[in-house]
């Protein structure tokens, strides 16, 4: 009735005998060369003298599933370009982002720095051979405990920040706190860290030599101090962050009702006890390797 040809409609599939063979055979291949695809399976078949047809083999080799796993990067959203305004008063956005540098000995470790974008005033840096998301997640914390609560916090889109769970915890009711990310390749759009990067970069990163995160960390904090209250900023009218803050920090009131803004020096204690537990978390880092 369709006129198929009576070899086409009662076709069956031949299994090879040495089918099982070859399967043996991949299968031993995998385990011991792991990280080798089809290609180099079939090509080292080929070469051990075993006369076998890539399609027949492939067929085997998906049987087995032995594909490799490809990795891939969390896919990044489509953002929006947003304007880089400095806010009317200070905790309301805060910039955060990553530098990477390395000892003497060429050990790397990476910087992980926030500022409030109203008066550019360095919140702090921390030093660490490696900060992954729920160390981010840890210094912000520890940074909301005497800086008070930020409306938003704008990021680029790297690993740490585009992860779950600094999602999560800045959604939670608690916290209500807004992530604006910027969109892929466009630091400029970041550029009150990315301007704060640099200079922290040529005062201190690009002007010594470390031997240890301890001994960077203990030079960010003293330079901290001396960006937020002697260095003159162009764009703040040649005042000190911390002159600005004093001058203009109260002239429009707070969304959230916040009426003082400590800085990194004026809350000594706290800032003790941070790096108390900075220099503890560095050395438990070095101590698990």
């Amino acid at each position: 009735m369709f006129r198929l040809s009576t070899s086409v409609f009662r076709y069956k599939a031949k299994v090879h005998d040495d089918d099982q063979r070859l399967h043996g055979m991949m299968s031993t291949l995998a385990e011991s060369r792991p990280s080798w695809g089809f290609w180099k399976h079939f090509h080292w078949l080929r070469n051990q003298g075993e006369q076998v047809n890539h399609k027949r083999l492939w067929r085997i080799y998906k049987a087995a599933r032995l594909s490799m796993r490809r990795k891939t990067r969390k896919r990044v959203p489509k953002r929006i370009k947003l304007p880089l305004l400095q806010p009317l008063c200070p905790n309301l956005t805060w910039s955060m982002d990553f530098m990477r540098d390395s000892l003497f000995h060429g050990k790397p470790f990476r910087a992980f720095n926030v500022i409030d974008d109203f008066n550019r005033e360095s919140l702090t840096i921390t030093i660490a051979k490696s900060i992954t998301c729920e160390r981010v997640i840890q210094e912000l914390e520890q940074l909301i405990e005497w800086r008070g609560m930020p409306e938003k916090i704008r990021v680029d889109n790297g690993p740490e920040f585009i992860a779950d769970a600094l999602e999560t915890w800045c959604r939670h009711e608690s916290r209500q706190i807004e992530l604006l990310f910027i969109q892929k390749g466009k630091p400029s759009q970041n550029g009150y860290i990315e301007r704060f990067n640099k200079t922290f970069r040529e005062d201190v990163l690009d002007a010594h030599l470390f031997d240890a995160p301890q001994q960077v960390q203990q030079m960010a904090n003293d330079w901290i101090w001396m960006y937020n209250n002697d260095r003159p900023h162009e764009s703040l009218g040649n005042l000190s962050p911390a002159q600005f803050l004093l001058k203009y920090g109260k002239l429009h009131p707070h969304p959230r009702g916040q009426h003082e803004f400590p800085t990194f020096q004026q809350d000594h204690n706290n800032n003790k006890q941070q790096t108390i537990n900075q220099k503890s978390l560095l050395l438990k880092e070095a101590v698990l390797g």
